[in-house]
């Protein structure tokens, strides 16, 4: 039985409460299987489009943590940023039904443009974007927390991970994925950490990817899924983009990592060179995500962010020449 064919309780309920709630019918609506455990649905209203998205509570125990990255969602859309607008019901966005936690907000129009599409004005428009959302977020409105989201792990405590998972693989006598572990290893043993700690920390989208992109021609059209907004290294967001839409085939264009970082500088700083320590330190967070004894059996997603991490341990070395001078 596929999705489509088991209605979920929650759009039953508001089918027979949306126009008293939100002052609109539900006619039908779609099920959209991007995302991960969380469900969407494209509503079609006699008042237009609107997204559905129900929050597992799997995925967010923390509500007021959500409620946060929700209200700075709604900030920025008021303050004329390209992400949809939340729907409230007397003030609050994220609703509730019985243990269904969700939000109804404006179905934003554009397409997921993938790496082989990407195109340098697409790149400079997301580094404007980008640079934007960062001065919004960091514009006082917040204030600062103690400590980051990333709590960098020392180099033993990281060569002590890689080793316990090459122990793994070898019990289960997945020796293939054995040359995978001792790339990380190998790197973990030289990378420079201290240069990490000069980083400047700040609130931060930390989910800036293809897939939480919508671009309409040569410009982005919706900024997507702020759910893990936080406190953390707004630079971290630079450099998810940047190798997010550059890394193609094994080849990294480095003129459109250029042409974010032109338009990202057009209304917020970012040093000249400072794009290596980024990639460097966005490897020594997510790499012990992705690059693990499972690897045979990623999804697409997961396959391709473990080839990334791959490809920036196996070019640590050539990164200042390549992007040294940007």
């Amino acid at each position: 039985m596929n999705q489509q064919a088991v209605i979920h309780p929650l759009l039953l309920t508001l089918q027979e409460k949306s126009e008293q709630l939100f002052g609109f019918k539900i006619i039908s609506w779609v099920p959209i299987s991007l995302g991960w455990l969380n469900l969407k649905w494209k509503l079609e209203t006699d008042q237009g489009e609107f997204l559905l998205k129900q929050y597992h509570t799997k995925r967010y125990k923390n509500e007021n943590v959500l409620i946060r990255a929700l209200e700075q969602q709604q900030r920025l859309s008021e303050s004329g940023m390209p992400c949809p607008q939340l729907l409230a019901i007397n003030g609050t966005i994220l609703h509730a039904f019985s243990d269904e936690k969700f939000v109804i907000m404006q179905f934003c129009t554009g397409e997921i443009v993938k790496p082989k599409d990407m195109n340098i004005d697409k790149m400079y428009d997301l580094g404007r974007v980008t640079g934007m959302m960062h001065r919004l977020l960091n514009d006082g409105s917040l204030r600062e927390e103690g400590n980051t989201q990333f709590i960098l792990q020392n180099r033993q405590e990281r060569i002590s991970h890689w080793s316990n998972v090459i122990e793994e693989i070898k019990s289960k006598n997945n020796t293939n994925l054995i040359s995978h572990l001792e790339l990380q290893m190998n790197l973990s043993k030289t990378i420079d950490i201290e240069s990490f700690g000069k980083s400047i920390p700040g609130w931060a989208h930390r989910d800036l990817w293809v897939d939480n992109l919508l671009f309409d021609k040569d410009q982005v059209s919706a900024l997507l899924d702020f759910d893990r907004l936080n406190y953390d290294y707004p630079e971290l967001d630079v450099a998810r983009a940047i190798l997010s839409w550059s890394l193609h085939n094994g080849n990294f264009r480095t003129e459109l990592a250029s042409a974010f970082l032109q338009g990202y500088r057009t209304v917020n700083e970012f040093p000249v060179g400072k794009i290596v320590s980024s990639l460097r330190m966005l490897w020594y967070l997510e790499s012990v995500w992705w690059i693990n004894a499972s690897m045979e059996h990623h999804n697409r997603v997961q396959a391709r962010f473990a080839e990334e991490m791959t490809w920036l341990a196996e070019n640590d070395e050539q990164l200042p020449v390549m992007l040294g001078d940007l």
